[in-house]
């Protein structure tokens, strides 16, 4: 396991005892909470930044009609290869 760094966090009351209902509930540890709930948010943040950088990319450089057809015979291509039942 990576070292670990220990911190201490403020939280109102109300939220502190949200977070304990919480996690008693799953069955983890105040640290397990936390940590999960950190990485949730940094991963959704990455999220939103591809998101943002790839509605910027295509404002700069939209789909064409022949793109688009492209990738809707490509498409129709692959699941035809598909065994439907």
């Amino acid at each position: 396991m990576p070292k670990a760094a220990k911190i201490a966090i403020s939280l109102p009351e109300e939220v502190l005892a949200a977070v304990e209902e919480e996690r008693k509930d799953s069955g983890e540890s105040r640290s397990e909470f936390f940590r999960r709930a950190a990485e949730i948010l940094l991963r959704r943040r990455r999220e939103e930044e591809m998101n943002r950088q790839y509605m910027r990319a295509y404002q700069h450089m939209p789909e064409t009609q022949e793109g688009i057809e492209a990738a809707r015979l490509a498409a129709a291509n692959m699941l035809a290869k598909e065994p439907w039942e």
